[in-house]
């Protein structure tokens, strides 16, 4: 089983859709050894002290924290992103993680440049694997897009847009 580093951002993205049919939460939990900084942690529990869809969906992934294994890291004093982002860089490359999970989609050349042997991947790029890898279908990954789309303000962002044409070649 690959291991995967997640961050905030995705979590709370496959948070948002996990109450649904198709669970992306279980399914990334299913398919790889999820490893979460215990600074992410700590952000999960500041957003599910807010009453709206990112609280909701932080709670949701906190209710699953005994499925996903969670380390101490360090933080990089220079690196430009916040504690979350910080932490787990450093701990994809500590661990030489196969995967990094992150939504931080303004930012991903940075958290890109600063991976050693890791591949980044967004929320958009891990629905696309579930589906290719027919643990998900093209309809159920569109729609979880737009749901998580929604609640995340990405329909301006041409990253997501590009995904959600890629699954609707599919």
């Amino acid at each position: 089983m690959s291991t995967l580093v997640a961050d905030a951002s995705a979590l709370v993205s496959l948070g948002v859709a996990a109450d649904g049919a198709a669970d992306p939460l279980a399914l990334c939990l299913d398919r790889y050894g999820v490893v979460v900084p215990a600074t992410v942690v700590e952000e999960l529990r500041e957003l599910a002290s807010y009453e709206d869809v990112h609280g909701e969906a932080a709670s949701t992934v906190l209710d699953g924290a005994g499925a996903f294994e969670t380390r101490a890291g360090d933080l990089d004093a220079e690196f430009p992103l916040d504690d979350g982002e910080n932490a787990a860089v450093a701990l994809a490359n500590d661990l030489d993680a196969a995967l990094l999970l992150c939504d931080e989609l303004n930012r991903l050349g940075l958290i890109h440049a600063s991976l050693a042997d890791t591949r980044l991947v967004t929320t958009p790029t891990l629905l696309s694997v579930l589906v290719r890898a027919g643990e998900l279908s093209a309809t159920d990954a569109r729609a979880l897009l737009d749901e998580i789309g929604e609640s995340r303000s990405w329909d301006a962002n041409s990253y997501v847009r590009r995904a959600r044409s890629l699954l609707d070649g599919d």
